[in-house]
């Protein structure tokens, strides 16, 4: 039997050409589905964000991992396979969150996490008794991620390794921590070592939501990590600032670069988000420097449109951002997630733009789906657009370099900065406003 497993982007801009494959980050959720696959299953990957979908391949189930910004892209690709009388199966964060619209495009969805039903959902394809649902638990198997998958396919040259799932915190526009309800699950170290080893990569993202989470378990991986001579990235939290020991071991470890939510720097949207602890940290620009000092740069990432933002929030964030001469900045809208307290308090106050923002024909993507309370929704789409295009401009991008040299002396990580923010430029309007779903290369000409 064949297994067809799909990635779908989230929508095609016309007249442009697809994503470079260099460009895209390999897609650690179909690697661990190919894991978990016995091997008496044949399988193929179509990766809808830099190729064609193949609708007449033979096959006998369609797995297709679905987001929420990707929903509508995946109902309608799910169409085209089922009118053959070919069986979907649907899994990832949205069919978590909303399983019965999912359950009305798919024949059967995959609920949580896939490790310990896939083999179940398999044999019941394979005997022709496909169940509508499937619930996963939270847990990790001892499978590695399966890179064979990916033949003939490039991807960026920086490999993905989980080291955990989930987060402890309770920020209200969080979707993760919706199914893992406030639990961060370490992977055993021993795995996440195996699985850094055997990708046969020297760079890495750590995929985790809070890579710090658990901070006596982050700084024994880090001793675990120190002897393979790596480099690494990853997503945490600022409180990893108050602990020195944490830091060293993460800059001994390979990390040059983390990824911490700042989110805002105004102290009643930290409130309405539920960020409250970010308060009880201590001064901001202190610990900024003690990661700085540690060797350590940051990609530091804001979100606009809660009810204190206005044009004021997003300068304040900007000069923040060049003032410590960060890595990366995103400037990004809040997303109010389905099934996440954010999305139900809009939904309650009638201030979704569309109650299900992510069908919407007219939706675009990175335009904020809401009325938000000082702004018109299209003034904070402008606004964030225009930081980052006023962050990744050259003479920020040259002030910024002067100052990671500073900090880390490496001629490669500097090429790294420069090459990636002068990418990041181009791309800015690019992306703005892309349409959502139909893929218009597929259109008949």
């Amino acid at each position: 039997m064949k297994i067809t497993f799909i990635l779908p982007a989230i929508g095609k801009i016309p007249g442009k050409k697809y994503i470079k494959s260099w460009q895209v980050m390999e897609p650690l959720p179909i690697m661990t589905m190919k894991a978990l696959t016995p091997p008496q299953f044949e399988t193929e990957f179509f990766d809808d964000r830099i190729e064609l979908i193949d609708y007449n391949t033979k096959t006998d189930l369609v797995a297709i991992s679905c987001e929420t910004y990707t929903a509508k892209r995946s109902y309608l690709i799910a169409e085209r396979f089922q009118a053959r009388g070919i069986p979907v199966v649907m899994g990832g964060y949205h069919p978590t969150l909303m399983p019965e619209e999912v359950a009305e495009h798919a024949d059967a969805i995959l609920i949580g996490n896939a490790e310990r039903v896939w083999p179940t959902l398999l044999e019941d394809v394979r005997t022709k008794t496909l169940k509508k649902v499937y619930q996963g638990t939270p847990g990790f198997s001892n499978a590695l991620p399966d890179r064979s998958i990916l033949a003939g396919k490039k991807y960026s040259g920086i490999g993905l390794v989980e080291t955990g799932r989930g987060c402890s915190f309770n920020c209200d526009f969080c979707a993760i921590t919706r199914y893992y309800s406030r639990c961060y699950i370490p992977r055993d170290i021993p795995q996440v070592v195996a699985d850094v080893r055997r990708s046969g990569r020297k760079m890495f993202f750590f995929v985790d939501d809070n890579v710090v989470a658990q901070q006596t378990y982050a700084i024994e991986l880090c001793k675990a990590l120190a002897p393979l001579k790596i480099k690494w990235s990853g997503q945490g939290s600022l409180t990893m600032a108050r602990n020195p020991e944490l830091l060293k071991w993460m800059k001994k470890s390979g990390c040059d670069v983390i990824l911490i939510g700042f989110e805002s720097l105004d102290e009643a949207n930290l409130r309405q988000m539920k960020k409250t602890w970010m308060l009880n940290l201590g001064d901001r620009d202190e610990l900024v420097r003690r990661i700085h000092d540690a060797g350590i740069s940051i990609y530091s990432t804001f979100v606009f449109g809660h009810d204190n933002d206005t044009p004021d929030t997003f300068k304040q964030a900007l000069d923040f951002s060049i003032k410590h001469g960060f890595f990366y900045a995103a400037f990004n809208h809040i997303t109010p997630f389905p099934a996440t307290p954010l999305y139900e308090q809009l939904k309650a106050e009638n201030r979704l733009l569309t109650e299900k923002w992510w069908l919407d024909s007219n939706y675009r993507y990175g335009t904020l789906p809401f009325h938000p309370r000082k702004m018109t929704y299209e003034e904070v789409t402008e606004h964030c657009a225009q930081a980052r295009r006023d962050f990744y401009k050259y003479s920020s991008i040259f002030k910024r370099l002067g100052s990671l040299l500073t900090r880390n002396w490496s001629p490669i990580l500097a090429y790294i900065f420069f090459h990636s923010n002068a990418l990041v430029q181009e791309e800015i309007d690019i992306r703005l406003k892309l349409p959502m779903g139909l893929n218009l290369d597929e259109l008949p000409k």
